[in-house]
């Protein structure tokens, strides 16, 4: 399904962590990334995927932190899924901090909000209906 309100364009965000290989073995299990590649011995960086979603994994060093070092929430990351009900279950059953529970909201997405151990957090999402923006009183700019 497709939501109008909702693109399904790819970004790949380079998320800091501050174990490489701690953050590849949470989320996998919590939230069910797959590890592409990693290189450095030991770990420079990696690329992981969830379904079509990819994001690089960086370590801390000078001017670069966690938001859970900074003390702040610097983004939300939203990554589709085919069954959000299934996907909420396994993080919670991993421990994930459930930040804002499943939910359909007034744009049409099906989605709930976690929290990693080092403080970022994602928004996990399936499509529920598809809406213009319009039709839940958002204003488009041509």
């Amino acid at each position: 399904m497709r939501n109008r309100s909702v693109p399904a364009d790819i970004v790949l965000p380079h998320i800091v962590v501050r174990d490489i290989r701690a953050a590849i073995e949470w989320l996998a299990a919590a939230f069910g990334f797959q590890e592409h590649y990693r290189y450095g011995d030991p770990p420079a960086g990696a690329q992981l995927h969830l379904g079509e979603a990819y994001i690089m994994l960086c370590e801390t060093r000078k001017g670069r932190a966690t938001p859970a070092e900074m003390g702040a929430c610097t983004q939300m990351l939203t990554v589709f899924v085919d069954d959000v009900d299934a996907h909420y279950q396994r993080a919670k059953s991993a421990g994930a901090k459930i930040i804002e529970d499943l939910h359909v909201t007034e744009y049409g997405e099906r989605q709930y909000g976690g929290e990693d151990p080092d403080g970022h957090r994602w928004l996990f999402s399936q499509h529920a209906r598809d809406l213009s923006p319009e039709d839940w009183g958002a204003t488009i700019r041509k």
